[in-house]
């Protein structure tokens, strides 16, 4: 009898032996794909979208969420929350009612769509943007590991959705729920799983993820942060890579020990996208506070500041004010998608702005508050996914923006000031995307032999 731990393996297996042509199929079964790096490596995907569009494998219906799809093993993992009034609408971006409902994970079979089991649980909210979860799961061997908008962290059986040990942070640790809901995709590192929980000394907090035991805790911030931990590799050892409210800072992932931390203090908690590093610097932005780029000590853990940019405010910018979206560092050139939907390059060794456009994220040219755009590189070029439900394939270089395909995919369902949007990260695996919005879950073929 083949034993169930080995089933996803096999599964993922046959995927890469069935892929149509020579293309190797890859998996997407964690934050930012299989390194955690925004990058899609599967080869054989169209070079430009077809004129009659591309072709949807399969819709299911969802219920609200901003989390993006994981897909491992022949499956796909979505969360999402059931609600008895419309969540997609809030009453404003601070608006913290409470209102009831049932957070919910869902496993589809990948190739069809079919729904395999649910998993849901009771979970009143008393954040902004109720629409649902926002962290991402992770498909980990024959595990699956979600986090809820109120801090519910499962580990469920992949094969059967069964609970096999969970928490909830505020009622474990003592600390509210920050005010948009737990956002941060939690961190596989050997058998750790890494989350930010918030609080003095427990920022960060490291699980043995086979039983749910606390391993080590770590850094103080009085909430956590939304952007999602990395681990990177600098000065001979393994960095754990955390950006909270209070500071950016570098751990031991084994034992949580601090290496070095650099304050970073972002107004209303704006600690969102994933740092980046490259080529020994580490880069990270945000809305009100702007950017800041770090060089890492090639003999030691440690890191001094390059430069940091920020604007008069907000709606004056410099450099880079990003939101939520992760920007790219590539060739020494910085590409990230600012707080009105300007869409930049920058210098790297400077922050110094090359050029800008809001092509991909405002249809009247006009700078719009909070759009935005994800950032998905393959091999030469960028998948972007606007937050009009666009699909964007494009190049991205010093000398400027060059669109070669559109189209329109998902319609935007939730509400952020007076615009519809769709806020979730796509997921690329096996020659598809799969995309949601606040109503459905789609999968469209990406090959160019199909």
């Amino acid at each position: 009898m083949t034993p169930l731990r080995l089933i996803p393996l096999m599964l993922a297996g046959f995927a890469i032996l069935t892929m149509t042509g020579n293309a190797l199929a890859e998996d997407w079964p964690q934050w930012l794909g299989p390194r955690r790096d925004g990058v899609w490596r599967e080869s054989g995907i169209v070079d430009r979208f077809p004129t009659n569009g591309l072709k949807g494998a399969w819709r299911t219906p969802v219920a609200g969420g901003y989390s993006a799809p994981a897909v491992a093993g022949g499956r796909v993992i979505i969360t999402d929350r059931l609600a008895t009034t419309n969540l997609v609408a809030p009453a404003g971006p601070l608006d913290r009612s409470k209102v009831p409902g049932r957070e919910r994970v869902t496993c589809l079979q990948e190739d069809t769509g079919k729904v395999l089991w649910t998993h849901d649980y009771d979970c009143p909210y008393d954040l902004a943007y109720p629409s649902g979860p926002r962290a991402m799961p992770q498909i980990d061997d024959d595990r699956v590991y979600t986090l809820g908008s109120d801090g519910h962290l499962l580990c469920l059986k992949l094969a059967t959705g069964k609970v096999l040990w969970q928490h909830h942070f505020p009622s474990g640790y003592g600390i509210p729920t920050q005010l948009w809901g737990v956002a941060s995709t939690p961190l596989i590192d050997s058998h750790r799983l890494i989350c930010q929980v918030g609080g003095a000394g427990q920022s960060t907090v490291a699980f043995d993820k086979h039983t749910g035991r606390e391993l080590w805790r770590s850094l103080d911030a009085k909430e956590p942060g939304y952007s999602s931990p990395i681990l990177i590799q600098s000065a001979g050892v393994p960095q754990l890579i955390v950006w909270d409210t209070a500071a950016i800072s570098s751990l031991n992932p084994e034992t949580g020990k601090t290496y070095w931390s650099e304050p970073f203090p972002t107004k209303l908690g704006h600690a969102i996208a994933t740092p980046r590093f490259v080529d020994g610097r580490l880069f990270i932005t945000s809305f009100f506070d702007g950017s800041l780029m770090l060089q890492l000590d090639p003999q030691r853990p440690a890191a001094s500041q390059l430069w940091r940019r920020k604007g008069k405010n907000e709606n004056r910018p410099d450099s880079l004010h990003g939101l939520m979206s992760t920007p790219f560092v590539v060739d020494g050139y910085i590409y990230g998608v600012c707080g009105h939907g300007e869409l930049r390059c920058l210098k790297a060794d400077t922050g110094d702005q090359v050029w800008q456009t809001l092509a991909t994220t405002t249809r009247d040219g006009k700078p719009t508050r909070w759009a935005t755009a994800f950032l998905t590189r393959h091999a030469d070029r960028f998948f972007l996914w606007n937050d009009q439900g666009e699909l964007i394939l494009a190049k991205l270089t010093p000398a400027g923006f060059e669109e070669l395909s559109r189209t329109q995919l998902l319609e935007p369902t939730s509400q952020a000031g007076n615009r519809a949007v769709v806020w979730s990260n796509p997921a690329f695996a096996n020659g598809h995307v799969l995309l949601r919005n606040d109503r459905e879950l789609i999968r469209v073929d990406l090959r160019r032999d199909r």
